[in-house]
């Protein structure tokens, strides 16, 4: 990181083209060719490049990771009525595409060591509704601000109750993971499950200004991926009139959008590289302050740290609201930890399955810190000066 400031304000995370231009060359391409509807050499490739990254079996690029989603669900059968488990500590595009299928959505508390969705939650919420005669049949899982959920405790039990797994990896595209699931080699998320959804919102940690991509995991990947895709094209038969057979959707991915995201997949590595180090002078800066803790790492997995978040403990005398507070006061952009789905009034008629409101402790003692890729050393000292000044 450069030690020259950039004055002004500092975003929570906020788009980075790449100094080489690849981005322009690829939507250069597009413009050049006049492929710039959701056609086109950049849509195919883009899918092929994910898929060759994450080691996926296929892939559908779509307008975003909550198309990506609700196509998931879709070719999941999941249907009117169907119990479909979920992370709690997300943002609502976890769980909206849940009812778009008319499907019940029921959630998991976290586990405090990870953040992530708690395994002993799981497996007590799947044993309470097994033997209330409403099994689940799917299980959205978010690896949570980059950090990768304990896949070694999750996976079997998936199997075992015969549980499709779909990945929220929105917010983990770069992120591996390693445990006796994978036999010590490093695995992407999002290719653990049935399938897997990444999203190139323009704050994620590469962006094509929005989009996503629907990763297939299942045997017939390839098959399922054309389906994605006839879905996402308002499900228009072959035949030379407009011919419909069933519901589609307009969720198929622009050639200029896959474009920007070719760019950027090829500094996807030095973007995960930039995020790490923000933690690392987080933790180095910050680590000292009394009742302060980053987001936890692990050994089995190698985080993207998308978001670098902190949590406060309730006696510390700071609550995020000063910490927030005296970010803002110098134009450096905070927010609280997502607010847990079940507490949110539009879910409020849903199951939950509690593992001692851990997530609900991380939301109200919990900040996510500026992760900007552009942001300078002289950035990130300001952003803890700022903090630091919260302990007065």
């Amino acid at each position: 990181m450069s030690s020259h400031s950039s004055e002004g304000h500092i975003f929570l995370a906020s788009p980075h083209m790449s100094t080489q231009g690849y981005e322009r060359a690829f939507v250069q391409e597009a413009f050049d060719t006049n492929w710039v509807a959701p056609l086109g050499r950049n849509v195919d490739e883009f899918e092929k490049e994910i898929v060759a990254k994450t080691g996926a079996k296929a892939a559908a690029a779509l307008t975003s990771g909550t198309a990506a989603l609700h196509l998931a669900l879709i070719l999941a059968g999941v249907g009117a009525g169907d119990v479909v488990l979920c992370s709690t500590l997300t943002f609502s595009a976890s769980a909206n595409p849940i009812r778009y299928q008319g499907a019940v959505p029921f959630f998991i508390d976290s586990d405090r060591t990870t953040w992530n969705l708690s395994p002993d939650a799981l497996k007590r919420a799947v044993e309470r509704l097994e033997t209330a005669g409403k099994a689940p049949k799917a299980l959205i899982l978010v690896h949570l601000y980059g950090m990768a959920a304990d896949l070694d405790a999750i996976l079997p039990l998936c199997r075992t109750h015969h549980i499709l797994l779909i990945e929220d990896a929105a917010e983990s595209l770069g992120t591996a993971y390693r445990g006796t699931c994978t036999h010590g080699r490093w695995k992407s998320t999002g290719t653990f499950g049935d399938y897997g959804v990444v999203s190139f919102n323009g704050n994620k940690i590469i962006t094509s200004s929005g989009g996503g991509m629907l990763l297939l995991n299942t045997e017939d990947a390839r098959e399922k991926a054309q389906r994605a895709r006839f879905l996402a094209t308002q499900a228009r038969e072959a035949a030379r009139h407009y011919e419909h057979k069933e519901i589609g959707y307009n969720y198929r991915m622009s050639n200029v959008v896959a474009g920007i995201g070719r760019g950027q997949l090829r500094v996807l590595e030095e973007r995960v590289e930039q995020k790490r180090r923000i933690y690392r002078f987080y933790q180095e800066r910050l680590g000292g302050l009394e009742g302060l803790s980053l987001m936890p790492l692990h050994d089995w997995e190698y985080s993207n740290c998308w978001l670098s978040c902190i949590s406060l403990s309730p006696d510390c005398g700071v609550e995020p609201s000063d910490v927030m507070a005296a970010l803002e006061a110098d134009d450096i952009e905070a927010r609280p930890v997502w607010k847990p789905m079940h507490l949110q009034p539009v879910f409020a008629d849903c199951g939950y399955e509690d593992n001692g409101g851990a997530a609900q402790s991380l939301f109200e003692h919990g900040v996510c810190l500026p992760s900007d890729t552009k942001m300078t050393e002289s950035d990130l000292e300001r952003v803890c000066a700022a903090v630091r000044g919260a302990w007065g």
